[in-house]
């Protein structure tokens, strides 16, 4: 379905100076993505649930990359406290933010619900970064602002999927639980990284100093697939095929990292990405967001119901 690389990680600039954040970074994807930004001089923050795991994560790539700059910070995207708890530690650490890259997700989970009640894959994959971006955008702009800073260096990524297209009938905001409760667990994936893709558009509507993206990494062998794979046959099934042709998690990683760090165009701001570097205006018709994903009016809608949440359950200026 895609090209060829056309970006590798040699091709990283030094990112010397340079702060980044990643959500998921103890494994797969996120934790590559550390690795080859550790190896260019990056400042790095791997926010993570689970200590141990992001402390052995770290151990690992310091073996690779002794002078690695790697700090830890507790993050449980499901719960809105830990949210901002996150975002406070990091924040009395920086003051200015050069990357945020929404990286961490779930995938083809059984329905549950967050500590706020909302949906477990759309809850972790667009609720949780939708306050995490909102509570850490003063740190971006301060970094955006800032006299040295190149047009469009300072940047938010937002991992989605070409999965955004099982949402076949859209978001439906005005009866958002009731739709995801009876809606497969697919259709559900594809809501949270349809919301990813919109919510990506709306930042760089909102927000036009900074540039944010969203992307689909490709078909990767990682972690993600656990959850479908453990309790799904038919998944496994699929999974065990589509192996067969699946990209690595370093190859996997190279379109988040182009995004990153590479020559991306402030006045390219709002696209989606597919690999490696190629954005929707470019791609191949398979390879284009849906017809869903380029509604404005949709961003728009998901932006203030995002916000709307936030204010019931985490007022950002409290």
């Amino acid at each position: 379905m895609f090209g060829s690389p056309s970006f590798t990680a040699a091709d990283i600039p030094d990112q010397t100076g340079r702060v980044i954040f990643v959500t998921g970074g103890n494994t797969g994807l996120g934790k590559e993505s550390i690795t080859q930004l550790a190896k260019k001089n990056a400042k790095l923050y791997m926010a993570s649930r689970t200590e141990s795991k992001a402390l052995a994560a770290i151990e690992d790539i310091k073996k690779l990359v002794p002078s690695a700059d790697i700090h830890y910070v507790p993050l449980d995207l499901t719960s809105f406290a830990s949210i901002r708890a996150c975002a406070s530690t990091f924040i009395a650490l920086e003051p200015r933010l050069h990357v945020l890259l929404n990286n961490a997700g779930v995938m083809a989970m059984p329905y549950s619900e967050t500590t706020e009640g909302y949906e477990i894959q759309f809850g972790t994959n667009h609720v949780g970064h939708f306050l995490l971006t909102s509570l850490l955008l003063p740190a971006l702009e301060a970094a955006a602002d800032a006299p040295d800073a190149p047009a469009g260096s300072v940047r938010i990524v937002n991992l989605s999927s070409f999965g955004h297209n099982f949402a076949y009938r859209g978001i439906k905001l005005d009866d958002l639980q009731n739709h995801l409760k009876n809606a497969n667990t697919g259709e559900r994936y594809g809501v949270s990284k349809l919301a990813n893709i919109l919510h990506a558009r709306e930042l760089a509507r909102r927000y036009p100093k900074i540039t944010s993206v969203s992307l689909h990494p490709g078909i990767i062998m990682s972690d993600l697939y656990n959850a479908a794979v453990g309790s799904n046959p038919i998944m496994k099934m699929w999974f065990n095929t589509m192996s067969l042709v699946c990209t690595s998690v370093p190859d996997g990683t190279l379109n988040q990292l182009f995004c990153a760090t590479g020559p991306v165009k402030p006045e390219d701001s709002g696209h989606y990405y597919v690999p490696v570097g190629i954005k929707d205006d470019d791609a191949w018709y398979t390879s284009r967001p849906s017809k869903l994903a380029s509604d404005d009016a949709l961003a728009s809608r998901l932006w203030e119901w995002s916000e709307e949440q936030v204010r019931k359950h985490a007022p950002i200026s409290s």
